[in-house]
């Protein structure tokens, strides 16, 4: 938590709200109907502390999470209740492997190779090992080819000493209800199923879970629907904003009429005005090609964002406030209110997991909504 001299001297304040992070966990819960919903807390919960986001979302009843790397499973695991599993997208690098049986974390086994370093492992401790296990429906990114898996099931011995907790798979165009790769990823899911151990399933991320029960098997993955970010391309968001940045004013000075502004001289006042300069730059995640685009707010007044980003800080064009309304020390705010993630996010040409995962180290961060920075759960 931070202390009041710290968000007093900040040039920029984020606000996490972890009350907003719980009640979307419970809205896809409600929406997944019978299968379990679990938590993707990588990248630090999107950039947002999985170490608060974490017990938060166990203190609500979530009991499965899931992490890209060993590395945040081990800093997560200490954190949650015993009964709680942490599994790593991931799965092994070569040699590895011993270190999740030492932390009590579950590898995602997404080739044949992973799954022997696990048997071998498994055969050394002579005892069975819990694996997730991921099949590539379509995506051709991570799990297990159509090839693989043909293999493996000729295999006799494939899966001796590995206890398959859960079969998984990712959707590649979930966030267009109507894409045809939906349905034929959900097809090629069940069909890989066949072919491995009886085990529960998974195939929704975020958006999957709004294409209906057919995709929920026994559990639901989402990640970014958790974090506010809308799951249905240009469909309303049922989920709540999860985040507010605002962001100090350090300097106002006034411009005449064709004054350039910023690096490379990029734009120009058309009329005498105001510019602001906004402790917030590309070094805190505000994307450089949101140059001379996208919008801060005052109240309920919009600032235009002109000139480049740079490292360090913004310009806005404060022409629309009255004399001495904006002044040094103040805040404008350049996600929440008016600003809405997904809206900022298009403003630079990018999407909302971009711009939320990459929101700077500088900022002090204030988690509110829940209880936070509490001593680990005991395990």
């Amino acid at each position: 938590m931070n202390t009041p001299h710290d968000e007093a001297s900040a040039g920029a304040i984020l606000t996490i709200d972890l009350g907003a992070i719980v009640a979307n966990w419970r809205l896809l819960q409600g929406r997944a109907g019978r299968a379990a919903c679990a938590a993707v807390l990588k990248a630090d919960a999107y950039g947002l502390g999985a170490a608060q986001v974490g017990p938060a979302l166990a203190a609500a009843g979530c009991r499965q999470f899931f992490v890209a790397h060993l590395d945040e499973a081990i800093a997560l695991r200490p954190l949650l209740p015993h009964d709680a599993s942490v599994s790593v997208l991931h799965g092994p690098m070569p040699g590895s492997e011993s270190a999740f049986v030492a932390h009590g974390v579950r590898p995602v086994l997404n080739s044949r190779a992973q799954l022997d370093g696990w048997r071998a492992l498994a055969h050394r401790l002579d005892r069975e090992l819990e694996a997730v296990v991921q099949v590539d429906t379509g995506m051709a990114r991570l799990g297990l080819a159509p090839e693989e898996l043909r293999g493996l099931a000729a295999d006799p011995q494939a899966w001796a000493g590995v206890r398959v907790g859960l079969v998984m798979s990712h959707l590649a165009c979930a966030d267009e209800p109507a894409h045809p790769a939906n349905a034929a990823q959900r097809r090629r899911f069940q069909l890989a199923r066949r072919l491995l151990p009886a085990a529960p399933a998974s195939l929704a991320n975020s958006s999957g879970i709004f294409l209906g029960e057919d995709f929920h098997f026994d559990l639901v993955r989402p990640g970014a629907a958790l974090y506010g970010i809308a799951p249905v391309a240009g469909a309303a968001n049922p989920l709540q904003p999860v985040i507010r940045l605002d962001a100090r004013v350090i300097q106002i000075r006034h411009v005449e009429a064709g004054t350039a502004v910023g690096y490379g001289a990029t734009w120009h006042s058309e009329r005498p005005t105001r510019i602001a300069t906004v402790a917030v730059g590309y070094a805190d995640g505000w994307l450089r090609s949101g140059s001379n685009r996208g919008t801060a707010w005052f109240g309920d007044v919009p600032l235009p964002l002109v000139g480049r980003v740079s490292m360090d800080t913004i310009t806005l064009d404060a022409g629309a406030l009255a004399e001495g309304e904006l002044q040094p020390g103040m805040a404008v705010t350049l996600i929440g209110g008016g600003a809405e993630l997904d809206a900022v996010a298009a403003d630079a040409g990018s999407i909302a997991y971009e711009l939320l995962t990459g929101l700077g180290r500088r900022y002090t961060r204030r988690h509110v909504g829940a209880c936070h920075g509490a001593s680990p759960v005991a395990t």
